[in-house]
């Protein structure tokens, strides 16, 4: 991968691990000792420098020491804490539960609409960038080293303002090595970034979970100018070209009484639709997903963009895949499950279309999953030309 900092670094996350000694009182010999891990991103930093022989790791608001195996404070140095560095197989990796668990509706917004099937944020994006008809990164390859720049350096100021800068002065790094590749390597770039367990997928998440939410729009739009050009280059992928079918996935969450009430209220209604606004993390593994949680949807495909990121994910055991943002649902059923004392929320996932589209374009029902992304990017085209003259 062009994008590595080094083959050697990029294998640590599969081999080694470097944790912390989490204890209230980490110097205690009468408590047991409690170790927490380090984020991906950190792990990489650490491993590389180590590596490398570098004397330390320099991280956010603290620094490893290698010879006495430390964290030590940057504000004061007598705050420390040991560390350690444990050699293990990929197969004994915790699994990442707060991946898969927030799954998030947004309850503000009308689904039915003409911009049901793609997100506003991505709308908007292309808007921000001035990006005209058919200018995509998979369409025109010369726009790639500046889209590749501005999401490097909107995930450094990101990461300054959430005071993860080492973090994410590395993950841009990775990423400004792809600019002049083609769009499959960016593209396996910025899945392998999206993968990690850092800052950069909780934010653009937790900013485009906001869509059609009157009272927090102007946080979601201010997220467009930062982590707008990465979240274009994740979607504008270019090995999932037609849409997925006849796929069932799942995904665990911790959900309250009321929310559970709001899906049984959903499901009385066949023609209500709501939509994923983020991109939403599942799995193809029921064993896996139905560990998280006090309930587990359970996600039938008809026909939708998914992307499988299991090849391109540090975490390929997980068999994570991807909803893209816009894809549309109905609840078709929630029933309790005595047996694993689990909600079951069963939802029917779909590309939903304008009626105006489903008139103008010449396909039967049956056919629609065939459709390809470069069809509903004609779509996109259509309505970002009419939202741009406006």
């Amino acid at each position: 991968m062009a994008y590595a900092t080094s083959e050697q670094s990029n294998d640590s996350l599969k081999t080694v691990e470097w944790m912390w000694k989490s204890n209230p009182d980490p110097w205690s010999k009468s408590e047991p000792e409690e170790w927490s891990h380090y984020s991906d991103v950190e792990n990489l930093i650490m491993e590389e420098a180590f590596s490398n022989k570098q004397p330390r790791a320099l991280l956010d608001g603290y620094y490893i020491d290698f010879q006495d195996n430390l964290e030590v404070s940057d504000l004061d140095s007598n705050k420390q804490r040991p560390v350690k560095r444990v050699v293990r197989k990929r197969e004994d990796k915790y699994l990442r539960e707060a991946r898969f668990v927030d799954l998030s509706v947004s309850s503000g917004r009308s689904f039915g609409g003409r911009y049901g099937w793609v997100s506003p944020f991505v709308i908007e994006v292309r808007r921000d960038l001035g990006l005209q008809s058919q200018e995509l990164p998979t369409k025109k390859p010369d726009m790639i080293p500046m889209l590749v720049e501005k999401a490097a350096l909107g995930i450094i100021e990101e990461g300054k303002y959430l005071q993860k800068q080492k973090e994410a002065e590395h993950l841009a790094n990775m990423l400004k090595a792809t600019k002049n590749e083609d769009m499959e390597e960016v593209w396996d770039c910025c899945a392998y970034l999206y993968s990690l367990e850092s800052f950069l997928y909780t934010t653009l998440n937790a900013a485009m979970r906001l869509v059609g939410e009157k009272e927090h729009e102007q946080v979601w739009r201010s997220k467009i100018r930062t982590l707008g050009p990465f979240c274009l280059l994740l979607w504008d992928d270019p090995f999932n070209k037609k849409a997925t079918r006849n796929k069932t996935l799942y995904r665990g969450a911790h959900l309250k009484p009321e929310q559970i009430t709001k899906y049984e209220d959903m499901a009385k209604n066949s023609n209500e639709y709501r939509s994923f606004q983020a991109f939403t993390s599942c799995s193809r593994n029921f064993q896996k997903a139905v560990e998280f949680g006090n309930t587990l949807f359970i996600l039938e495909v008809l026909f939708a963009f998914i992307a499988d990121l299991s090849e391109h994910s540090e975490y390929p055991q997980e068999e994570e895949e991807l909803i893209t943002p816009g894809v549309c649902f109905r609840v078709k059923s929630v029933r309790f499950n005595r047996t694993i004392n689990k909600h079951f929320i069963h939802l029917e996932l779909r590309q939903r279309f304008d009626l105006y589209y489903e008139h103008i374009l010449p396909w039967k029902e049956s056919r629609k999953s065939d459709i390809s992304f470069e069809t509903l990017l004609l779509l996109l085209w259509i309505d970002f030309y009419s939202l741009y003259k406006k």
